[in-house]
């Protein structure tokens, strides 16, 4: 780093990515600001190399405790003010509970982002010593309210619970809401108390202390009145039937919400300890799987939830049910179904994979960074219970015998998203698609985060699995190395247009999409003078371009404008060719290039997009030099294809029927070996010698597809339970 440090400048990043130290943002707006990754990791560089990472947590901390002290507190105890009326009570304590929950979770967000700085910047330092920082935050809210307490707040939370005792019984007054006056059918009062009294604190400690101090003391003045041991064994026998019906009641309402709590975890925890602590004393567990899977599968599994909206839910579910049952049984009946309809969907890979890689606070990525390895084979015990063999509890009658105790305790979260498909291949394969991509569309990529990355996920799928990707990774590093050499090679001559390439590993690579293009000559000759110079450089070594992949930097001036765009080797190549001649027709233009009308036209789309190109008649395109006219000229509803949002690897589908074309390479090698062979001999030989490398293994259904469609081609023939090849 430079001697001279613009601090002002650092500052006006840190107040950016932390906006909480820019005393003219509102709290409202705290959480509505994108995670800037760059920015973010230029403040936790700057920090760390002037030693200022405990300045800037402490001073964030001062921020929030000031926000809380100045703003929070004070329009929180504004709403408790004293009222005649119990009904405007209970809308004063909503509309409290409501502002102070908003600003809450807007808090939450920045202690979200310190969270990721202190790891970032490897602060050991704890917040009032709270191992979590959103522990800190709670106790830093709780202490600043109760510093500043309302004399009159508790008639204003009497009126609040009175008030919605009263609504519960809708009979005395014939249907009406008490707060609204409108039918109770059609009222939402009821449902504010259920938000303002959800799940953030505890209540069945407290209405256990209700009913011995209260109930249980009236009945005693009741029944007590003389020394007669049967009048005090009455009681004791109420006492035992109204605590039994008291947790059965509370457990119901519990049960109700369970959806609920476990979407809004970890706030809901202090529910999910009620419900851990009713659960062994009623006997509603059974009623609590059908309850919480109807819920699952009427409010989470059908088509208008979104994938990644799908698994947050699965991991809340993860956590919440662990804190019910931490033997993992009931986890392992209610989430059967959403195993399956996971299983079902063809973008859970990819979800669980980019989530795992992706910028900011991310359930899945806090997981990765935990290191565990991943447990697939149920079958392996794990030898964990010979530690903590005082505390050890074996698992309830109930528990299915098909699973081992220990894995089904100490399964991750990673772990068990692998085991909805029970195959590691199958993550780690989409995780290489995605690099790949991510390699080569974004030819600024972060090579060095990339590789902390793949030593997290060695971590847990293990180096060989993933050695393929670290060739990847080295593949880009020796590509910029072998760029810098050959244009410092003064036998090497660039044109006018500068050429750098990406030199990959074919074998090493996922299979690239295939397209037919044929190149502008000028990029074609630059293109052959880089091969040459590079097969000087490494001797028996050549290239193979793929033609369509790839970005250019082009400048097109215009007679009254003059645009900088990046855009594929197809793009640029339509416009190199508009270069040489103003007007093309679609069909001879697509001749010229090799490529079909079709996706032609669907390239054309981008510069028509951006005024560049006009279609002057049907099929006929030419360059428009001015947008004087553009009203009349620049089309309207073009598809326009961007190149990044398009990928560079083949499809799932085409990689997978690229990988079973190599078996079928190997099926027709052994038979011509040995004449005929079964179906269960074929795969047995496949397992030995064709499942090697990141291919996922070929199960017996699969195989049996694949080999039956190759009968209907005519390529085998199946006769009494055996394959052979036609003569």
């Amino acid at each position: 780093m430079n001697n001279t440090i613009d601090y002002k400048s650092a500052w006006d990043i840190i107040k950016k990515v932390f906006p909480i130290l820019d005393d003219c943002c509102p709290i409202s707006q705290l959480g509505e600001e994108l995670f800037l990754k760059n920015e973010f990791y230029a403040v936790v560089e700057f920090v760390k190399h002037n030693n200022l990472s405990k300045t800037i947590q402490d001073l964030l901390v001062i921020k929030i405790e000031q926000r809380l002290r100045d703003e929070v507190a004070p329009d929180f105890w504004s709403y408790f003010k004293k009222s005649e009326h119990d009904t405007k009570g209970f809308k004063q304590f909503y509309n409290a509970v409501k502002s102070l929950y908003d600003c809450y979770k807007q808090l939450d967000h920045t202690i979200s982002k310190l969270e990721l700085f202190k790891q970032a910047a490897q602060i050991e330092d704890t917040i009032y010593n709270e191992k979590c920082v959103h522990d800190s935050l709670k106790l830093i809210l709780k202490a600043t309210l109760l510093s500043q307490l309302n004399l009159d707040y508790q008639i204003v939370v009497m009126n609040f619970y009175e008030t919605a005792l009263k609504m519960e019984d809708t009979e005395e007054h014939d249907g009406q809401c008490i707060i609204c006056l409108q039918e109770s059918l059609h009222c939402n009062c009821l449902h504010l108390f259920h938000e303002t009294n959800r799940f953030d604190s505890s209540f069945i400690s407290v209405l256990e202390k209700w009913l011995q101090t209260v109930v249980i003391n009236w009945l005693r003045k009741i029944y007590c009145y003389t020394s007669d041991p049967n009048s005090e064994f009455m009681v004791i026998m109420f006492d035992k039937k109204l605590v039994n019906y008291l947790y059965n009641s509370y457990t119901k309402i519990r049960i109700d919400q369970l959806f609920n709590i476990i979407i809004e975890f970890p706030e809901s925890l202090p529910a999910l300890e009620d419900l851990r602590i009713c659960l062994p004393r009623t006997d509603l567990k059974p009623l609590l799987t059908k309850k919480l899977q109807k819920a699952m599968e009427t409010r989470l599994l059908h088509p208008g939830v979104s994938t990644p909206d799908v698994l947050t839910a699965y991991i809340a579910a993860i956590r919440s049910l662990r804190v019910l049952d931490p033997t993992g049984l009931l986890l392992e009946t209610v989430t059967q179904p959403v195993h399956q309809y996971l299983r079902s969907r063809d973008d859970t890979v990819r979800c669980v994979v980019s989530s795992l890689t992706e910028e900011g606070p991310n359930d899945l990525a806090e997981e990765l960074v935990r290191g565990e390895a991943v447990q697939v084979d149920e079958n392996t015990p794990v030898d964990e219970d010979h530690e903590n063999w005082e505390t050890w509890v074996p698992d309830p009658i109930d528990a299915a015998p098909s699973k081992l105790s220990a894995t089904r305790r100490t399964s991750d979260i990673i772990s068990m998203l692998v085991n909805v498909y029970g195959s590691k291949e199958l993550f780690v394969n989409e995780y290489r698609t995605l690099l790949a991509d991510r390699l080569l569309t974004q030819y600024s990529c972060d090579t060095e985060k990339e590789i902390r990355y793949l030593e997290l996920l060695k971590l847990r799928f293990g180096d060989s699995q993933l050695h393929y990707c670290e060739v990847m990774l080295k593949d880009i590093q020796d590509s910029k190395r072998i760029n810098q050499h050959i244009k410092q090679d003064p036998e090497y001559k660039e044109s006018d247009v500068p050429m750098s390439a990406m030199i990959v590993s074919a074998q090493f690579w996922p299979p690239f999409k295939e397209e037919k293009l044929e190149l502008h000559e000028r990029l074609v000759t630059q293109m052959k003078s880089y091969t040459s110079a590079f097969e000087t450089l490494k001797g028996s070594r050549t290239l193979c371009w793929k033609n369509h992949l790839g970005v250019v930097d082009i400048e097109v001036g215009l007679a009254d404008r003059t645009l900088t765009l990046s855009v594929s080797p197809v793009q640029a190549t339509i416009m190199m060719y508009f270069q040489d001649k103003t007007m093309w027709e679609l069909e001879e233009l697509s001749k010229v290039m090799q490529c079909p009308p079709t996706i032609l036209r669907r390239k054309i789309g981008f510069w028509q997009s951006h005024g560049i190109l006009i279609e002057k008649k049907p099929d006929v395109f030419c360059i428009q030099e001015d947008l004087e006219n553009k009203d009349n000229n620049i089309q309207e509803d073009i598809f326009v294809e961007d190149y990044e949002s398009e990928s560079a690897m083949a499809s799932a589908q085409d990689q997978r029927e690229e990988e079973l074309q190599t078996f079928w390479s190997y099926i027709v090698g052994m038979l011509m070996n040995l004449d005929t062979l079964p179906l269960d001999r074929i795969h047995q030989m496949l397992k030995m010698f064709a499942f090697q490398g990141p291919t996922i293994e070929c199960s017996l259904q699969e195989l049996k597809v694949f080999l039956d469609r190759k009968v209907r081609e005519h390529q085998l023939i199946y006769s009494n339970g055996y394959y052979k090849l036609p003569k």
